[in-house]
């Protein structure tokens, strides 16, 4: 089993990289995360996991290990396959997606393309405790973002904003930081308020 591929970054796109090693070009399929963290770059080191199916042999590749670990559990969910769990970790940072889990926010993780509202549930009720015990036994090393700095009383009509700025065509993650902001620094807003400001704000 690969553990993890160090050499030439040969080819790269916003879903696969292509390293070189050893005369060897490995073709990994990856998030935007680790698209953004090998731009510019010559050379890499992506941590890997192999998906090994009846008809196919995919590699994934991750800029961390802590993305690989939160990968593995995503596709230990029932329905889960590794192009759904990419998605996730395409529009969410790790601790992002650990805070998204941890304080069950079903409307974040629906956003994303290919989510809908059973499969967000299963996923919080799967990982809940497995991301709680990662977390506080330094498993993975990322620290929440207490909801992204949405205070609690806000998180329901952010749930609602960042919804509906999804339906319209908006990358999650942009949204999210977004509203996040707005709700940083104007508490209280109701979401038809919010989604006038995120308009105004998202390229």
């Amino acid at each position: 089993m690969l553990h993890h591929v160090k050499g030439y970054v040969d080819e790269l796109t916003p879903t696969e990289a292509v390293i070189e090693a050893a005369g060897v070009g490995y073709q990994m399929t990856i998030s935007l995360n680790t698209f953004t963290a090998l731009q510019g770059k010559e050379s890499a080191k992506l941590y890997v996991r192999e998906v090994i199916r009846e008809d196919t042999h995919d590699l994934y590749g991750f800029a961390t290990r802590e993305e690989r670990t939160l990968f593995d559990a995503l596709v230990s969910v029932n329905g889960v396959g590794g192009q759904t769990a990419r998605m996730i970790l395409s529009a969410f940072t790790p601790g992002e997606l650990a805070d998204a889990i941890q304080s069950e926010q079903v409307g974040m993780l629906k956003a994303v393309k290919g989510i809908g509202p059973k499969a967000a549930a299963r996923i919080i009720l799967d990982l809940k405790d497995k991301i709680g015990q990662m977390l506080s036994g330094g498993v993975i090393d990322v620290a929440p973002a207490k909801g992204g700095g949405i205070a609690a009383a806000d998180k329901k009509s952010a749930e609602e904003a960042i919804g509906a700025l999804t339906i319209l065509g908006f990358q999650p993650a942009t949204v999210r930081k977004t509203v996040a902001a707005i709700l940083k620094d104007n508490p209280g807003l109701e979401v038809q308020q919010i989604i006038k400001q995120a308009l105004k704000l998202i390229k």
